[in-house]
C-alpha cells in the first residue's frame, strides 16, 4: 500500500486488486481516495489491502475521528465494489450509486454517464478542486486519456465520437487542479489542461 497526502483532508492509496491476473487491460495497482469536505469525509472506490488491513484500518479510524464527520462511500462504478461493504460496515457509512443517485454531500458534484448496461459517475470534490474518476480516465504518459479500448466494441465509436465532446463540454466549467485516477498515476497540477487534452 502507497499513501500519499496531495492537499491537507485529501488523501489517496493505492493497493493491488485481489482479482487482478496478467490478462487484464490494467495493472494490478488501484488508487481510492479520502477526503474531508465541509459536511461530511468521503471515500470514493475503496480497496483495503489485503496484506496491511491493521495499519489501514488504524490511519483511517483516527482520520475518521478526528474530521467528526459523518462518512460516505462514492462509488464510481458498480465493478468498484472492492471494500465497500467493510467500509460501510465498519464507520455505518452511507453509500451513493451511480445507479441511484441520491444525494451527495455538499461539496460533491457528479457528472454521470450511461452506457448500455453501466453507469459511471466522475465526481468532482469542489473544495480541492480535484476530479476523481474510476475507468472512464485512466493516467497515461503524465496526463490522462479515455480509455476507448476498454470499452464494449458497440460502444467504441460512441466513446470517441460523443463521449469525449460531451465530457468535454461538461467538465470544462469546473475548476479541475487534480485529476485522480483509479488506473495510473494522477495529475497532480493543471488538470484542466490535461483533461483538455485527453478529450479533444
Amino acid at each position: 500500500m502507497e499513501v500519499k497526502e496531495l492537499r491537507p483532508g485529501l488523501w489517496r492509496w493505492t493497493a493491488s486488486h485481489p482479482e487482478w491476473d496478467h490478462a487484464e487491460t490494467w495493472g494490478p495497482e488501484v488508487a481510492s481516495v479520502y477526503a474531508e469536505l465541509p459536511e461530511a469525509a468521503v471515500v470514493v472506490d475503496p480497496l483495503v489491502p489485503d496484506d496491511e488491513e491493521e495499519r489501514f484500518w488504524s490511519a483511517l479510524d483516527r482520520d475518521v475521528e478526528r474530521a467528526g464527520l459523518p462518512l460516505h462511500v462514492l462509488l464510481t462504478v458498480h465493478w468498484h465494489e472492492r471494500s465497500v461493504a467493510a467500509v460501510l460496515d465498519r464507520y455505518h457509512a452511507t453509500l451513493w450509486r451511480p445507479e441511484h443517485q441520491g444525494p451527495l454531500p455538499a461539496g460533491v458534484h457528479a457528472e454521470v454517464v450511461k452506457g448500455s448496461d453501466w453507469v459511471e459517475a466522475l465526481f468532482f470534490l469542489e473544495p480541492h478542486h480535484a476530479l476523481v474518476a474510476g475507468d472512464l480516465l485512466v493516467g497515461k504518459d503524465g496526463g490522462v486519456e479515455l480509455p476507448v479500448e476498454w470499452f464494449p466494441k458497440d460502444e467504441r465509436a460512441w466513446a470517441q465520437n460523443e463521449l469525449k465532446p460531451d465530457l468535454q463540454n461538461r467538465l470544462a466549467a469546473l475548476p479541475i487542479e487534480l485529476v485522480l485516477v483509479s488506473h495510473g498515476e494522477p495529475v497532480l497540477k493543471d488538470g484542466a489542461a490535461a483533461l483538455q487534452r485527453a478529450l479533444s
